[in-house]
């Protein structure tokens, strides 16, 4: 990671995403959508935003850090887990790791502006892995890793206190702007009707 004013430039090495990958494709580190800006070999490099570092744990990565790739999905592709956008909402402390099983449970604290979005048994990305939360309380959320997840993501590589990417799910974000639109008291049939829903 090379740091040019309050913005910076990371250089990342992978080996599975390089098929089709070109300049100006999204890619997605560690649930971050960003776009590569050049590629050498098996190096690809992005540019990164004051926006981001400050919204994200980016700006905690080390060189040799691992982090999590995943391509934007074409639109003839399977649908495999929810719709993640790679905009994150904000980042959450690792709290806890469990073993349960061949599973393990990861807990994750949060504040409320990003809490009020996570449901549970509904869906959340966490450095980009889309998970179901299977708990939910006023300071944190749980979800549940099957041996598969924790072997090709980073996430059990986490340290208790680390920071971690959140991106909550998007249909809960629109539904609420929808009902708290200030143009009118909520969502009425004249407003559908204006704009030819009924």
């Amino acid at each position: 990671m090379s740091k040019q004013g309050s913005s910076c430039r990371l250089s990342i090495s992978a080996d599975r995403i390089f098929s089709d990958l070109k300049i100006g494709d999204s890619v997605a580190v560690n649930g971050i959508c960003l776009t590569a800006t050049s590629i050498k070999g098996s190096i690809f490099t992005v540019d990164v935003m004051h926006e981001t570092l400050n919204r994200t744990s980016l700006s905690s990565l080390k060189a040799g850090a691992e982090v999590n790739l995943e391509r934007a999905m074409a639109a003839n592709g399977r649908f495999g887990g929810h719709i993640v956008s790679g905009h994150i909402d904000g980042t959450g402390r690792v709290a806890a790791f469990t073993n349960d099983g061949i599973a393990v449970w990861l807990r994750v604290e949060a504040d409320a502006p990003v809490l009020k979005y996570i449901v549970e048994k509904g869906s959340v990305a966490l450095d980009g892995v889309s998970l179901t939360v299977a708990k939910v309380d006023t300071k944190s959320f749980s979800v549940s890793l099957i041996p598969h997840t924790a072997a090709e993501t980073t996430l059990l590589s986490k340290k208790i206190g680390d920071k971690i990417n959140i991106e909550c799910d998007i249909i809960g974000k629109y539904v609420e702007k929808l009902l708290n639109f200030k143009e009118t008291e909520g969502i009425t049939e004249e407003l559908l009707l204006r704009n030819g829903f009924i």
